[in-house]
């Protein structure tokens, strides 16, 4: 029989937060009045996070699932493999360093009930770093300015989806993906609800300043052509520029006379030219670097093995 809802966490290297998660995850789930499946994909940890996973299906095979890679292939990746274990008519994905609290994940399937097929989520009142916020201010900004997809937190993983979006973003191939944004444009009718937000219970954060570029490089890529497009007519109105810089100098010579004063600019409008120069062949190079590893076609990941209970 297939359960209500599935709730999809990643894991990677949580094995101090686990048991609090267990702890109030059930409950939670049990309080809701539905049928559900709590599927686990550990992500490659290389602490004890795998055999946590393992006791608690063990104590729980009814309502647990627990996907094992091995490897480490990514949030995003560990997502799209839950998804294609789930088997729930509405998908819930949870952050499992309970940041996100999982008592908050009725409120996001009772906006479901009303019609919506996407309810992501606002965090009220972050308990994240200094850097943490200002970072993701700033990726929501880029990420609104470069794509045509509003999402007000783009950082917060507890999101919920209907069967219709998750099995579309099943049918998608693409190694490099933000699955947010995939899923808003896949929405018919997409809303937000706001949620609390905690801190996180144990061990740190493993989005480090690299991860989250990269990240927002998938994001942007992934969605729109907008920063070739930009420097596409950068570079005319620089080539536009750099004629009437040239008809200017021709003429002051013609005039002045030859001088040796304007070398150091010349230096420094050469070193900014160079500058765009090699910004716009690392911004290519980011989707050719895209298109290689899609047409190499080698698998996603690698699923090392499946703890379910046998129907």
């Amino acid at each position: 029989m297939k359960p209500d809802v599935s709730v999809v966490i990643p894991v990677y290297n949580e094995e101090a937060v686990l048991p609090a998660l267990f702890a109030r995850l059930y409950p939670a789930l049990d309080a809701l009045g539905r049928s559900y499946e709590v599927i686990f994909i550990n992500d490659g940890s290389r602490d004890r996070s795998a055999a946590l996973l393992r006791e608690q299906f063990e104590r729980r095979p009814d309502a647990t699932r627990v996907v094992l890679f091995n490897g480490n292939f990514g949030q995003h990746l560990a997502i799209m493999a839950g998804f294609e274990a789930s088997r729930g008519e509405r998908v819930v994905t949870l952050d499992a360093d309970l940041q996100n609290p999982p008592e908050e994940i009725g409120k996001l399937l009772a906006k479901m009930d009303e019609g919506y097929d996407y309810v992501g989520a606002v965090r009220s009142e972050r308990h994240d770093t200094v850097f943490r916020r200002h970072a993701s201010r700033l990726m929501n900004a880029l990420r609104e300015r470069t794509t045509r997809i509003r999402m007000t937190d783009q950082g917060c993983m507890l999101r919920a989806y209907s069967r219709a979006i998750v099995a579309t973003i099943n049918a998608c191939r693409e190694i490099n993906t933000f699955i947010p944004a995939l899923a808003y444009t896949f929405a018919q009718r997409p809303t937000e609800v706001e949620v609390a937000h905690e801190e996180r219970a144990a061990g740190e954060s493993k989005y480090s300043l690299y991860k989250l570029v990269r990240l927002n490089f998938d994001l942007v890529t992934g969605f729109t052509t907008m920063p070739l497009q930009l420097f596409s007519v950068s570079g005319i109105v620089i080539s536009l520029l750099s004629i009437a810089f040239v008809l200017f100098l021709a003429v002051r010579r013609l005039i002045v006379g030859p001088e040796a004063e304007g070398v150091f600019t010349l230096f420094g409008i050469a070193f900014f030219l160079i500058g765009v120069t090699l910004f716009g062949i690392g911004l290519l190079g980011e989707y050719i670097g895209r298109i290689y590893e899609q047409v190499r076609q080698r698998p996603r990941y690698v699923v090392q093995a499946v703890l379910e209970k046998k129907e």
